[in-house]
Formats: structure tokens, sequence, C-alpha cells
């Protein structure tokens, strides 16, 4: 029986509509999934775990055969979770309330780094609001996700004050605190974390010890099949495999793999990526 993993990421497009300050964006060719390919990977992903995540790198509300891929999801028993930017839930939201396996929407609000205008932003603030109380209505949790709301880096994102100030009009109950952030109302959740230097490749490296979850509870899956250790590989620098050609237990056995589970095992980072990903730094206390 293969090993269980909390979740999977599988990106079914690199393609977004925005550039934000806190993503690193990818140089890949563009591309975008078909609901062929998207069946053939999930069927291969469906025996490794039940949670799928369709995110990595791009805007999964792009996908034009979105409707599609999350009824395959639902026929192989997912429990699917989307992260977007929100900019698209006004014209492409409504399929995420439908009849589908969509468990969980998470909505990263600093997206609003990307648009211009103080009345842009109050539209698409709004926006998300107001899908957040529909998708609870349909059963979706929806997490609204800040940065920099805790830790060291708290309050250098200027946008931080007039969001929360939004939400506190839109949610006037008082908020239950939860790891990691708040419940405003029944299924929404406020959540929030610090910023993070995301790895590449020529920074320079950080020392120390460090631990990734990567290849523990979660691997990732880039949209040309490309077998990642996790979600933050976005330019697939650790390719171990790739999902189209080889068997999966295979990939995940392959020597690469094992020697970066069992160096963080050691809270050892094994390679030039990992020794430069500032993420991996913050599980070491």
């Amino acid at each position: 029986m293969m090993r269980q993993y909390n979740k999977v990421y599988l990106e079914i497009t690199n393609r977004c509509n925005l550039r934000c300050s806190f993503c690193p964006g990818t140089k890949r060719q563009p591309r975008t999934m078909s609901p062929a390919e998207f069946r053939f990977l999930a069927e291969r992903i469906r025996p490794a775990t039940r949670y799928l995540y369709l995110h990595l790198m791009g805007e999964p509300l792009l996908h034009p055969a979105l409707p599609e891929l999350l009824q395959i999801a639902g026929e192989l028993d997912f429990r699917v979770n989307i992260t977007t930017n929100g900019t698209l839930l006004a014209q492409a939201g409504g399929v995420l309330l439908a009849d589908f396996p969509v468990r969980k929407i998470s909505i990263s609000l600093h997206s609003l780094e990307a648009n211009d205008g103080q009345e842009r932003f109050s539209a698409y603030l709004e926006q998300c609001i107001v899908f957040a109380r529909k998708a609870a209505a349909a059963g979706r949790i929806t997490g609204l996700r800040l940065w920099n709301l805790d830790g060291a880096t708290a309050g250098q994102n200027d946008l931080n004050e007039p969001i929360l100030t939004a939400l506190h009009r839109a949610f006037p109950a008082e908020w239950q605190p939860v790891r990691e952030g708040f419940r405003l109302s029944e299924r929404i959740f406020l959540e929030f974390g610090e910023r993070f230097e995301w790895p590449d490749l020529s920074a320079e490296e950080v020392r120390g010890q460090a631990f990734c979850y990567g290849l523990r509870d979660q691997f990732g899956v880039l949209c040309d099949g490309t077998v990642v250790p996790c979600c933050l590989d976005h330019e697939g620098d650790l390719a171990l495999g790739n999902l189209f050609t080889e068997p999966l237990e295979e990939i995940l056995s392959s020597p690469r793999a094992r020697a970066i589970y069992e160096g963080f095992s050691g809270r050892q980072a094994m390679e030039e990526l990992c020794r430069k990903c500032g993420y991996a730094r913050r599980f070491i206390r």
C-alpha cells in the first residue's frame, strides 16, 4: 500500500493574471493542463492522498475547463482545496460553489498589491467578502489570507490596516482566535503568517539547521507532470521525475527523494535549493 500524504499540490496552470510582490512567479513556459492530462495525473496521485490542492504557481480560476477538472476530482473522491488571488471570483467563482468536491477556498488578499487605486481596492475586497458569505452558505470553508500580521515583520504592509478595518465592519461579532488566525464567522477565517524568502538558486545559502514537510506530509506536481518535493519549488529545480512517464512510487522512493527526506529528519538540508530557502528555517526553534 502506498504511503499516505496529508496533501498533494497539483498545478493545473502556471499562468496568472497578476504579478504580486510576494510571489516569485515562474520562468517556465506558460502551460495549462488539459482535462485528459488532469485525469491521468489525478488517478496516479489518488492512492497517495485524498486531499488535492489545485495550487503551486498560476491562478486556477483562469483554467477554461475548471468545472470538468472538479468533476473528475469528484469522481476520484478527492477533497479539493483551491488558492486564488480573488480577482476573478465575480466572473468564475460560481463554479467553486457548485456541486463539486471543493472543501476550502484560500484567497490571498495581498493580491491587492497588484491592483491600482482605492476604488478598485474597495470593490475587490467587497467581492471577496460577498464570495466568502456565499461559500459559507454552500458549506465551503473560506480562508482570507494576509501576510505580516505576526512576528517581527508585523505591520510592514500598508494594506493591513484598511483590510482589517473593512473585515471588522463586515464581521462585527467577536472574532474567535484559532490556529494562525481568527474565525470571523461560520466557515470564514482570517489566516495570517510572516513573509519568507522563497527558495532561489541565485540566493546565498542560509547556514544552520533546517526542516521541511516536503516529501513528509506533501509533494507537488507541476503542470508538465514534474514531481517536486514541496509547493515552493516553483521552477522545478528539484525535479524528482515525471508522473506522465514514471510510476509515483518509483519517483518518491528514488535516491534523491530519500536523501531529501532523511536529511530533513536530521535537520539538514541536502539540496542546494533547500539551503537557500527561508521557509525551511521557520520550523527550527
